[in-house]
């Protein structure tokens, strides 16, 4: 029987760059956007020749790409050998292959299930990967089609569409680099892996995922499956990249929305060794670690909503802008550390007024309705204007100290970029978030996590999105349909390209 685990895309909106280094928060919204893997036997009998017994197949399969990528993994190693062509295979997901499998066979272990658990195994493990359109930049197959850039065109592009991918470009050294898909952003590695191992653990037996109850509630797991999951989904996306980030993306993909603050890089030193231990040893050393993360529930406060847009101007490389910003705080330490000392001062600052507005929501709704559906009619200049008594206008004091703390935090990226030599907030991103900033009903407007040419947000009050976006569209930003959703990890009810078959019929075909 098929098991599909999903796992969400993740949006920064504050905590870029600070992050990275304890004990600095940042403030992750989990989306709508979703990877889904689907693991399932490749057959239904176990092959009792004596290969199998040392070996078994695994078959990945990624639809969206038109590849499927075949491998033989050691039952004693846990290591893959690919037995197809090499451009079909994805670190991300051999990296959660071998750790997951390697983890499930030291847990099954010491459960005394091990029997099941090579039952399974020899059964070869057929997976399938696809994930959300939203995931992937459709802008140059909207303009070649000549549509509008519109949050109605994306909306005709068929469920888990094909991808394509960006023309070569020329290295330094003359080189062809191999091409890269479009992306918006989203942490697609990120939430890939996460899925990938949550599958895995579900379909060996080794831990229960939550699921959406009939409330809209996530129900049926434990914090310990949950922990399992990303410490594994944690590991495997590190090595896989060959470093060790701030790990946010991951953990928004386990657990949802939330404020977060990064793990100890030592906690992997392990898993780092080169030359050193086998992986049943690492995975037994990663299993006893004592991960130090913290994470906090979140969300927007209701009557808000999360936009999304493509600027369409050009991709950026996070891992050369954060170098960049790093090789800046060495060189100008004392100019550094005030510039962070100041954005993580604003940071707190906007975090405060977001879960005041959150409070007033619980104990005052009525009148916080009231007032998120008056001002969204209006620009910021004229909400005090909205409030009629005391309770009503501290909502409106916290709505505009959270825009003024995220116009401080504006200032002081642009301020890091200039120093740091990197387009953290390009000048043409400026102008299209002052003049977002100005709309009637929007809070804040900026750029997510490391910045750059990507992607753009804002945060809107009541029924404003529409117009926001409207205006987007005029400026040539394509609005994205993906939005804030707070739920990590889940176990789907099924395959969902078999949901999304209805509303394909009258889809474009754009590839």
């Amino acid at each position: 029987m098929a098991v599909v685990a999903s796992a969400p895309g993740k949006v920064l909106i504050t905590g870029g760059y600070l992050i990275l280094e304890r004990p600095n928060p940042g403030i992750v919204l989990s989306t709508t956007a979703r990877f889904y893997a689907i693991v399932k036997p490749i057959r239904e009998e176990i092959d009792s020749g004596s290969w199998a017994w040392a070996w078994t197949d695994v078959k990945v399969s990624s639809p969206q790409l038109s590849r499927e990528a075949a491998y033989k993994m050691s039952l004693k190693h846990f290591t893959l050998q690919c037995t197809s062509s090499r451009d079909s295979s994805n670190p991300f997901v051999e990296r959660a292959l071998e750790y997951t499998v390697a983890a499930a066979k030291a847990i099954s272990s010491d459960k005394g299930t091990s029997d099941q658990l090579n039952r399974l195994l020899l059964q070869g493990l057929d997976i399938t990967i696809i994930g959300s359109n939203d995931f992937y930049s459709y802008r140059s197959q909207l303009e070649a089609h000549g549509l509008p850039l519109t949050s109605a065109s994306l909306e005709l592009l068929p469920p888990f569409s094909l991808i394509t991918f960006n023309e070569d470009n020329e290295t330094q050294g003359g080189a062809k680099s191999k091409p890269e898909v479009a992306k918006t952003g989203l942490g697609s590695s990120a939430a890939m892996t996460t899925s990938v191992v949550a599958a895995l653990l579900r379909y060996l037996g080794i831990v229960g995922l939550p699921f959406v109850s009939k409330d809209g509630t996530a129900a049926g797991t434990t914090d310990s499956d949950l922990s399992l999951v990303h410490a594994i989904a944690q590991t495997a996306h590190c090595i896989a990249q060959g470093k060790i980030g701030s790990g946010f993306d991951v953990c928004a993909a386990v657990y949802g929305s939330q404020r977060y603050v990064r793990f100890s890089p030592s906690v992997l030193s392990s898993a780092q060794a080169v030359g050193g231990k086998q992986l049943p040893d690492v995975i037994n050393d990663i299993l006893k670690e004592k991960w130090d993360h913290e994470k906090l529930s979140f969300s927007l406060p209701p009557l808000m909503s999360l936009l999304l847009g493509e600027p369409g101007t050009g991709g950026s490389s996070t891992p050369s802008m954060v170098g960049s910003v790093k090789q800046w705080q060495k060189s100008d330490p004392q100019k550094s550390a005030e510039t962070w000392t100041r954005l993580a001062n604003a940071n707190s600052m906007l975090e405060l007024e977001l879960n005041k507005l959150n409070k007033f929501a619980l104990e005052q709704w009525d009148l916080y309705k009231h007032v998120i559906s008056n001002c969204s009619g209006y620009s910021h200049e004229k909400w005090v204007e909205q409030a009629t008594d005391q309770t009503q206008e501290s909502i409106v004091k916290s709505l505009l100290g959270a825009r003024e703390a995220f116009v401080e935090i504006r200032f002081q990226m642009q301020l890091m970029g200039k120093e740091a030599g990197v387009p953290i907030e390009p000048e043409s991103q400026t102008q299209l978030l002052d003049a977002t900033m100005s709309m009637r009903g929007v809070l804040l407007a900026g750029v997510p996590g490391a910045g750059g040419y990507d992607a753009v947000f804002a945060i809107i009050l009541g029924e404003s999105t529409g117009t926001v976006s409207d205006a987007w569209s005029s400026q040539g930003v394509l609005p994205l349909l993906v939005r804030e959703n707070p739920h990590g990890v889940l176990l789907e009810d099924g395959d969902p390209r078999t949901r999304e078959v209805s509303s394909s019929i009258a889809s474009i075909n754009i590839n």
